[in-house]
Order: C-alpha cells, then sequence, then structure tokens
C-alpha cells in the first residue's frame, strides 16, 4: 500500500533484497527500485511537484575510491570506468527506449527514508524522462517519474488510488509522526501504519499539510472500508 510505513527490515524483507544503495534497476525483475530522501542532510536532491504526483530524482554518483577526486565534485557517470553502464546509465536508457517507443515507461517502486530506520512507501511509479543538470559545481542526472494510478504491480492492486498515487512532503510526514507519536490515531498500534488523507484528494483535501494527514493502522482502515 503506498503510504505505508516500513522498518528497514520489513523493506528489505518485502522486495527480497539487501537495499543497500539508492538505485536499483530491474531488482524486482519486471519493476525497478529507489530509495529517495528529502531530509535536510540527504546526500542528493530530489524533489516532488503537482502536488505530489511527480517525482524528480537525483542520479548517484560515482563510488568513492583510493586516490581519486571527492565524487561530489565529479559529473555523475553514465558509465563505469569498466566501461558498464552504471544505475544512472541504465535508468538513462529505459527512458530512451520509452521515449522511442521501444517499451513501455519502466516500472519504479519509491521508497523514503523518514527517519533512521523508518521508511515510507511512496508508491508505483513510472520512470518518462531524464537529462542532465549542473548543480553548481558538476553535472548530474535527474530522473522524472509520474506516479502510476492504473496500472499497479500484482500484489498492489486497488490500492493506487488517485490519494496513494501522491507523495506526501517529508516535512508533512514527519510533522504527522511526530504529532501522531508514532501510533494509530484510532486504537494506538504502532505497527503496519501507513499515512493516510482524512480528506480525500478527490474532495479537496490536500497531500501538503499535516492537518489533512494522519497515521492509521491496517486494520482501522479495513474497518472504514
Amino acid at each position: 500500500m503506498a503510504n505505508e510505513i516500513l522498518s528497514y527490515l520489513n523493506m528489505c524483507q518485502r522486495e527480497g533484497l539487501s537495499l543497500q544503495r539508492g538505485m536499483n534497476f530491474r531488482a524486482g525483475g519486471d519493476y525497478s527500485i529507489i530509495l529517495m530522501s528529502r531530509r535536510a542532510n540527504a546526500p542528493y536532491r530530489d524533489r516532488i511537484e503537482d502536488d505530489g504526483a511527480t517525482l524528480v530524482y537525483e542520479g548517484h554518483d560515482e563510488p568513492a575510491r583510493a586516490g581519486q577526486a571527492d565524487p561530489k565534485f565529479m559529473d555523475q557517470p553514465r558509465a563505469s570506468f569498466r566501461g558498464t553502464l552504471t544505475e544512472n546509465g541504465r535508468f538513462e536508457e529505459a527512458v530512451r527506449r520509452y521515449k522511442a517507443n521501444q517499451s513501455p515507461p519502466a516500472r519504479v517502486r519509491v521508497y523514503e527514508k523518514i527517519r533512521d530506520g523508518i521508511w515510507s512507501y511512496n508508491g508505483l511509479f513510472h520512470l518518462v524522462d531524464s537529462w542532465v543538470e549542473s548543480d553548481g559545481r558538476r553535472n548530474v542526472f535527474k530522473f522524472k517519474l509520474v506516479a502510476a494510478v492504473d496500472d499497479s504491480l500484482e500484489d498492489d492492486k486497488g490500492t493506487d488510488d488517485l490519494d496513494n498515487s501522491r507523495v506526501i512532503p517529508s516535512s508533512v510526514k514527519l510533522e504527522v509522526w511526530k504529532r501522531d507519536g508514532g501510533r494509530c490515531v484510532q486504537c494506538g498500534a504502532t505497527n503496519n501504519l501507513h499515512f493516510d488523507h482524512i480528506i480525500p484528494y478527490a474532495r479537496g483535501g490536500t497531500s501538503l499539510r499535516a492537518d489533512n494527514i494522519q497515521l492509521l493502522c491496517a486494520r482501522q482502515t479495513s474497518q472504514a472500508e
């Protein structure tokens, strides 16, 4: 379920992987996985647009190696020193194939770090564009992903509605987590939680303010339905 809250261990168990890096092309077989963070100390500049329906994700740096310059002052690479595509290159190639009508847009599961050990599943997205831009000191990759409303993975069917397909800003998630004490507002449960829209987006609600978001557990959600 989009906006579900997970521990790092739960996230890895769900994907059947030890997720050590942020970009994981086709790691799920027929879908990719990216890990993002919009916290103040995040190493990359990810952003959300269109009231949470669009994600602009920054590519990743060359791994640090002894005797080489700081990767933060080097252009993000499309290919490794061995000549193979990096994750940047693999995502960029997927965009090229999509734009050339050679394949549908790549499907990407997006997880966001909320705080140490706490992650939020932001939902399923389609990778639709990429480009390179300067961040003021070097060139970085940018990837545009749009929320997938009607096309979901098998175990997500029925959950990617209009509300759930929108990314809630990190600052709002942190405010809601602190305000609600990391517990379901209905029953006090601390597991199987997700960020819930009080007023649905389709009815004029927003993802941009904490007063329209609350913590609910899966049991309370199913009872409401």
